[in-house]
């Protein structure tokens, strides 16, 4: 599928940087990419890295794309859709910023239905990014089936009932890369006053969060389960867990949560007036 696609991407950063080079690693074809970006660097980068063509700003070039990915900020995404609007034919859409819904998308481009909502992470840019997809009740299969391929390339992809749902996306994958880097940063701290060297704290509490989350990925069992079987009663597991219980930790961990959830709905409403 990949290999015969025409890509536009308008934004040239790290995001979009990682999804050509992951696209491009799964068989799409340089020669296939139109980049926009109006940094001269970020075009640079397109041509010599990718072999793509890159352009300043949207024009006639994106006419006859198979996908069109927007991947600019999200305070940019009303100017950026207007200079596209005039040039945009049959291409899908998919927009990987935070906070702006489809129907302000197909609004700024004036009434287009093939639009993908994608909220996804910065572990992307590793490829081991999670991304969640969605879009109106209308878009084809093979349209869902393009976009979890793109998303696909940088990692794995989730498509969620609505897209009301993509507000718990953001709150959960968009934005728990920072929780992680936060726990990593507390175990840091602690190892330092346990006597350990920040560089061994570091490395100690991130290999500890990759092992930890690829066993919860790959085992069936309830993680709950897998947390019970490593914390015998009485044992040092038990007495942090103990401790992290009685500070309140899980339930404020779960008002974070919510709290994001509800600053991306915010954020979406904010960004769609006139």
């Amino acid at each position: 599928m990949l290999d015969t696609l025409k890509f536009g991407f308008i934004g040239g950063g790290n995001m979009a940087s990682a999804l050509i080079g992951g696209l491009i690693a799964r068989g799409a074809q340089g020669a296939n990419i139109v980049v926009v970006d109006p940094t001269e660097a970020a075009r640079a980068h397109a041509v010599q890295t990718w072999g793509a063509t890159a352009v300043a700003a949207p024009g006639a070039e994106l006419a006859d794309r198979d996908v069109i990915v927007l991947a600019v900020k999200p305070q940019q995404m009303r100017e950026v859709c207007a200079q596209l609007a005039p040039h945009l034919r049959d291409s899908l859409v998919l927009s990987v910023a935070a906070g702006i819904r489809i129907q302000d998308l197909s609004r700024w481009l004036n009434g287009h239905a093939r639009i993908v909502r994608a909220m996804p992470n910065t572990p992307a840019l590793s490829g081991q990014g999670m991304t969640g997809l969605a879009a109106d009740a209308g878009l084809s299969g093979t349209d869902r089936d393009t976009a979890s391929a793109i998303a696909n390339a940088v990692g794995k992809s989730v498509w969620v009932p609505g897209e009301a749902q993509i507000d718990a996306v953001t709150a959960i994958s968009g934005s728990g890369p920072a929780y992680v880097f936060y726990f990593i940063e507390a175990m840091q701290l602690a190892a330092q006053e346990l006597g350990l060297s920040a560089e061994a704290g570091r490395l100690l509490a991130a290999e500890t969060f990759i092992g930890a989350a690829t066993l919860a990925g790959q085992s069936s069992e309830p993680v709950e389960v897998l947390r019970e079987r490593v914390t015998s009663k009485g044992g040092t597991t038990y007495a942090a867990i103990t401790a992290m219980d009685a500070a309140g930790i899980k339930p404020a961990f779960v008002r974070a949560m919510h709290a994001a959830a509800a600053r991306s709905k915010e954020m979406g409403e904010a960004f769609g007036q006139d």
